[in-house]
């Protein structure tokens, strides 16, 4: 190795036990010290497995067929002890959850300086909650903190030993945009100013765009390419191939045939200085959510009235989450539930099951107060679909997953219906295998499945598209706009701002356990008074559109370019419309 490679990766070929294709295929990559690298690549494509390499775990925890060498600052992995590695390289990881081990905030920042027995540890721990942006944290219990407020945490514990290297497995998959861009400006200050080599596996590209300095491509267990970022993220056609999308900004260039490669914008101010700089046509009003008399006229099926939900802590004190809800939900509401980590959305969404009751005020479903009725007799009604997919599985095979509720309901020919189900979810040709051993999408796709087979009136999801690359958010936001044909309202939990835009008839805006708005997403994203109070970022293209003064604003991508288009497109006399600019 020379003095500036940290990390030199030779020739690795890795099979997990019993697979039948390698997880890393002949892999080589150098990373230097003070790099900031994005790994991207789809769903199985072998990130996660190329990380575990540099810290060690392979092949010392997870065993398999392994061949060539792996070497961090000097140290042969395969001969290195995992503990010592870890002195070297922090890892937290995506579901960093599981890396918090203590009940105090301070305790398990120190954690890890605590066990390799540096007499300093609480002073490591301090100095690293300060990095991590938790000072005045130290002693709540890590309960009390939000979901970013964790990730943060494990982010903490991962460098109490001061490591020179330091991987992220998907960092912001189930963070609001606000807590997003608080971890990657942590990363940025720990790269710049610390000479921390950064290493994250991420599916969102603005974000890499934005603070990422190399990109590495992965396919099938093949490291393709090591590029600066800008160059790899104007790639589009080997992105989009891979079902990897490049920033909405970059997209709409390249679909607008506008610019030439160097010249593609990969972030929004690239874009504003490249687009035509004028107004498309003059804004309209905000429309503001709908009037009362309007829902007066509508159906509910889930009806809030002062509703307020405390849970008591450790200590016997009570933590209000929901605070005097009024709310209706209708039939044919498609719901967007939005807000920060910690607002309240899942609590609501529990109090529709029965799950828990409230402490004043009252839920009724489909007529029926929740207080008076068991969560068995309301799943009648209401399914809830879990952020995590695995909780939904209970049997060893997607079909029998599927058809549990209906079997243990006794319903009549339930078999016929099962085969209709998975033929919708696009899991036939899967139903035999285990739930558990599948993909994230798959896994998603199943849930999916099993909720539509209970054949409630409501569905309930809870982040259905995070921790999934962007191709298959795609498809599961897809799957998720037929559930309408199946019940009359879907409520989705979520911080995807692009689910919400393409998706949503209705944004409830929660923060701190109050409803802060609640109507369309055109009375939501021209609110900026209203996103910044709830932290939310709109999606790229949006925002693009609103600086360039476009009326409507585009929503998507496709949208985006449509206007432009009609705006500036001219027409050959085959009627094909030219470069804009």
């Amino acid at each position: 190795m020379t003095s500036a490679e940290q990390i030199k990766i030779e020739n690795v070929t890795f099979k997990y036990p019993g697979g039948e294709e390698p997880v890393l295929n002949d892999v080589s990559l150098t990373i230097n010290k003070g790099e900031f690298v994005a790994i991207i690549g789809g769903n199985g494509s072998g990130k996660s497995t190329l990380c575990k390499l540099i810290n060690g775990l392979i092949p010392h925890y997870y065993v398999g067929d392994f061949t060539g060498s792996a070497t961090v600052k000097e140290l042969n992995t395969e001969e290195t002890k995992v503990a010592d590695l870890s002195q070297h390289v922090g890892y937290v990881y995506q579901d960093f959850d599981n890396q918090l081990v203590r009940a105090r905030v301070l305790e398990d920042a120190s954690f890890a300086p605590l066990n390799f027995g540096y007499a300093d540890y609480k002073d490591r721990g301090k100095r690293a909650l300060e990095l991590a942006g938790l000072t005045g944290h130290d002693d709540e219990f890590i309960w009390q903190l939000s979901g970013g407020q964790k990730h943060l945490l494990a982010l903490a514990g991962a460098i109490s030993l001061d490591p020179d290297i330091l991987i992220m497995d998907e960092p912001i998959a189930q963070l609001d945009p606000f807590h997003a861009k608080e971890i990657y400006n942590v990363l940025k200050m720990l790269n710049e100013e610390y000479g921390k080599t950064i290493i994250v596996i991420e599916h969102h590209t603005e974000f890499i765009a934005d603070y990422c300095k190399q990109v590495v491509l992965m396919d099938k267990g093949n490291v393709l390419w090591k590029k600066p970022t800008a160059d790899a993220l104007r790639l589009v056609d080997q992105l989009m191939e891979r079902q990897i999308f490049p920033p909405q900004v970059t997209q709409a260039a390249y679909k607008l045939d506008a610019f030439s490669n160097k010249s593609i914008p990969i972030t929004l101010q690239e874009a504003l200085e490249i687009f035509p700089n004028q107004k498309y046509v003059e804004e309209v009003a905000v429309h503001g959510p709908t009037n009362n008399l309007e829902r007066a006229c509508l159906r509910p099926v889930v009806e809030m009235e002062q509703v307020s939900f405390a849970y008591k802590t450790i200590t016997r004190s009570k933590k209000t989450v929901l605070n005097g809800i009024d709310l209706n939900i209708n039939q044919g509401d498609r719901i967007a539930l939005v807000g920060n980590n910690g607002a309240g959305k899942s609590s609501l969404m529990r109090l529709i099951t029965g799950l828990v009751k409230p402490e004043r005020g009252n839920v009724t479903v489909k007529g029926k107060n929740t207080r008076d009725y068991s969560p068995e007799k309301l799943a009648d009604f209401v399914t809830y679909i879990y952020q995590n997919p695995e909780e939904m599985f209970i049997e060893d095979s997607v079909r029998k997953d599927v058809e549990f509720f209906l079997k243990a309901r006794k319903i009549p020919e339930y078999g016929k219906k099962v085969d209709r189900i998975l033929e919708q979810f696009e899991l036939t040709s899967l139903q035999e295998r285990d739930s558990r051993l599948m993909s994230g999408g798959q896994q998603r796709r199943a849930s999916l499945a099993i909720g539509v087979a209970m054949n409630p009136s409501i569905i309930l999801l809870d982040e259905p598209t995070a921790n999934l690359d962007i191709a298959t958010r795609k498809h599961i936001t897809r799957l998720i706009g037929t559930l309408e044909d199946n019940v009359e309202a879907v409520l989705v939990a979520t911080h995807d701002m692009q689910l919400v835009a393409e998706w949503a008839n209705r944004i409830i805006v929660l923060k701190d356990g109050n409803v802060l708005h609640d109507g369309t997403r055109e009375s939501v994203f021209n609110d900026r008074e209203l996103l910044n109070s709830a932290g939310l970022n709109p999606p790229q293209i949006m925002e693009l559109s609103r600086e360039l003064y476009m009326s409507p604003v585009s929503y998507t991508v496709d949208d985006f370019v449509a206007t432009v288009n009609k705006q500036f497109g001219e027409e050959n006399s085959d009627g094909i419309q030219t470069k804009i600019i």
